[in-house]
């Protein structure tokens, strides 16, 4: 998914209009809505500190707006392929199940992505349960790492 669709995705889920989110980074009353479209379809690509003003008006991280290529099943597949090779990510079976794993002979890249995976089934589980609402659950995903009041 490219970054445009993703500042449509979060800006949506805010219910903010292309002009207000414009005007919330800087630009021009008269051209920010714009501004905004050429970005969400791709005509401009933001630059980092563009990025980075979006992310803090849309209320993510800057990671969550730039995500790998995900758009088809074998970009999901080619990005699973990458976390393999730069973390040690492992394609196995439980009970059957096919799931991924952490390699736990990947020394230091092992123990971080433990604590990463750790808290995430932790929210995730938080949520599963009901202790925590599916917007609180949100937040934390598209706040990673900084999580804020939600733990």
């Amino acid at each position: 998914m490219a970054i445009g669709e993703r500042i449509r995705f979060f800006r949506n889920l805010r219910g903010m209009t292309q002009k207000y989110l414009g005007t919330l980074v800087g630009f021009p009353e008269k051209t920010a809505d714009i501004r905004m479209a050429q970005y969400e379809s791709g005509t401009r690509t933001p630059k980092a500190d563009l990025t980075n003003e979006l992310a803090g008006a849309l209320g993510v991280s800057p990671a969550a707006l730039n995500v790998p290529d995900i758009e088809s099943y074998n970009g999901v597949m080619h990005t699973l392929f990458t976390l393999e090779d730069l973390y040690g990510l492992q394609i196995d079976t439980l009970s059957d199940e096919v799931c991924i794993r952490l390699n736990k002979y990947n020394g230091t890249a092992y123990i971080t992505m433990f604590e990463m995976f750790s808290a995430w089934q932790k929210m995730a589980e938080k949520y599963r349960k009901g202790e925590i609402s599916k917007e609180e659950y949100d937040q934390w995903r598209y706040n990673y790492p900084f999580q804020g009041s939600v733990q």
